[in-house]
């Protein structure tokens, strides 16, 4: 019952944001009572840290998949756009942390400190494939690249899923690639 509650609450949030969980409506679509959400996740801040924590858990397994089968930066980036691209292919959807982003100001604490870890997490994973496309940049430097390509990343699939329109995103991504931002 808990993975069935998450699955339509990752659903939900990918697509109208985390203001628009409802117990209520989670637990209709589930087929259970309210009390039973709640009994998973007493609080709709439970339920949030809970989606971006496995979201995180779950990107994190696969990004280190990735860098454990290729040494190859490019091809490593080209799976992790695919994956930002992917959620847009799925009925124009969001990455799940990045859409909680834009709300963050209405997000509980454990959410934020959630998100935060998101964000951590794939920085710290690009600062890995810059080191092999740049071995000779600073720790700054690849800091520094790596959160601008993060966010380039997230923007583009934000203004994609505004403008309902995936080719958006692919041309923005060629173009990232075409002008060094990505390797």
């Amino acid at each position: 019952m808990r993975e069935a509650v998450m699955a339509i609450a990752k659903a939900t949030v990918q697509a109208h944001g985390y203001n628009a969980l409802s117990f209520r409506e989670i637990a209709k679509a589930v087929g259970i009572k309210s009390a039973s959400v709640h009994y998973h996740f007493p609080t709709k801040g439970d339920l949030g840290a809970a989606l971006a924590r496995r979201y995180t858990e779950d990107g994190e397994a696969y990004l280190a998949d990735l860098l454990a089968t290729s040494n190859d930066a490019t091809w490593c980036m080209d799976r992790y756009m695919e994956i930002f691209r992917s959620a847009l292919a799925d009925d124009n959807r969001m990455c799940l942390c990045g859409i909680m982003s834009a709300e963050f100001d209405d997000l509980p604490t454990e959410v934020r400190t959630e998100i935060d870890k998101f964000t951590e997490t794939n920085v710290r994973w690009i600062i890995k494939v810059l080191e092999l496309a740049k071995p000779a940049a600073s720790a700054r430097q690849l800091q520094e690249h790596a959160m601008a390509i993060f966010a380039a990343i997230e923007g583009a699939q934000l203004v994609a899923r505004g403008s309902q329109d995936i080719a958006i995103y692919d041309r923005t991504i060629r173009t990232y690639r075409r002008t060094g931002l990505i390797p």
